[in-house]
């Protein structure tokens, strides 16, 4: 699944064993309907194989969402062992790189990275004016701790990014000081903290199966629901004029034996993204051979704010719709290969 999946789908839900409306367990008919907004047609097209997709309601301006879903001969256990092995999962032409964060997360763990000019530029990086998202404590760092004129200049850049992109990955998996609270590299400040809590607001869907999972993802490493699995991993990805570098917080929950809830939460982006989020719920087939997947996604990204927002939105979404169908029919393949 590619990041433009995660991107513009944040929110996946696997339901299986749906052969009619009836059929269909009732908490999760009502996470399709009420939740994720999904029509009596289009769980109809569902039932008969078909891919289907839709919009979701902007909640705040740059605010976008997606969702749809696709059904698939494939089983929740081989769905969850994919998805576990993220580098591979995510796999697509959007990915330029991808790696998996171990636990505790550590500066090896980014050793592949590659951070090149056109991704953070030290010598132009000033506060209100800088390539990378950070805060204006940690942006007023660089022409003390880089020497941006000298011949490394690119690689003592590259190295410098990687240990504050290591640190604000420890302050949040440990709930200590350092998180970035503030991204003050354009002329608009950015909250990301605010902005996730607002699609949470606006997600209600990622509740409805899991009562704790809002304040699990809110407050990690605190309240956190019991029996999770949780994982981090960085990926550098194209989207946009230039390429971004992002660190996201995969949880997996199975609230009952045979269904399963897994959640995508943007932790930090480059570029471009101020909050996103997605949740996927995974149903064993009543069959047991087969089960559907909806991929939902909420996001909220700075380039769709300001003059000709509308018109950005506009071509984002039809992107998004059809970036979210390719990426179900190269899951169903994937996985109805195994």
């Amino acid at each position: 699944m590619t990041r433009a999946a995660a991107l513009i789908a944040g929110t996946l839900i696997v339901v299986g064993g749906i052969q009619s409306a009836p059929d269909i367990d009732r908490g999760v008919r009502d996470v399709l309907t009420r939740g994720l907004q999904f029509s009596a047609s289009e769980l109809s097209d569902l039932q008969r194989g078909h891919a289907v997709k839709h919009g979701l309601e902007a909640h705040a301006p740059g605010e976008f969402g997606v969702a749809g879903g696709i059904r698939m001969a494939a089983t929740r256990t081989g769905f969850l062992a994919a998805a576990r092995d993220i580098v591979t999962f995510k796999a697509g032409e959007q990915i330029m790189q991808i790696g998996r964060f171990s636990s505790p997360p550590t500066l090896d763990d980014l050793a592949p990275l590659k951070v090149d000019s056109a991704d953070f530029d030290a010598a132009t990086c000033r506060v209100r004016d800088c390539d990378v998202r950070l805060p204006a404590g940690v942006i007023q760092r660089v022409p003390k701790e880089i020497d941006v004129k000298g011949q490394s200049a690119q690689d003592q850049a590259a190295a410098w990014f990687k240990r504050v992109l290591l640190a604000e990955v420890e302050a949040y998996v440990s709930g200590g000081p350092g998180r970035f609270e503030q991204y003050d590299d354009g002329n608009r400040e950015i909250r990301p903290i605010d902005a996730f809590e607002g699609i949470l607001a606006a997600t209600p869907a990622i509740g409805m199966l899991v009562a704790g999972l809002p304040a699990h993802l809110s407050q990690f490493p605190s309240n956190r629901v019991a029996d999770s699995e949780d994982f981090l991993y960085w990926s550098k990805e194209s989207f946009g004029p230039e390429p971004f570098i992002s660190v996201t917080h995969v949880t997996i929950v199975c609230p009952t034996a045979s269904t399963c809830v897994m959640t995508t939460k943007d932790v930090y982006s480059s570029r471009y993204i101020d909050a996103s989020l997605a949740l996927a719920i995974v149903t064993d087939a009543a069959a047991g051979d087969a089960i559907y997947v909806v991929y939902a996604n909420r996001s909220r990204v700075n380039a769709l704010r300001g003059p000709m927002s509308a018109l950005r939105k506009s071509v984002v979404e039809r992107r998004a719709r059809g970036t979210l169908e390719q990426s179900l029919q190269r899951l169903k393949a994937r996985l109805e290969k195994k």
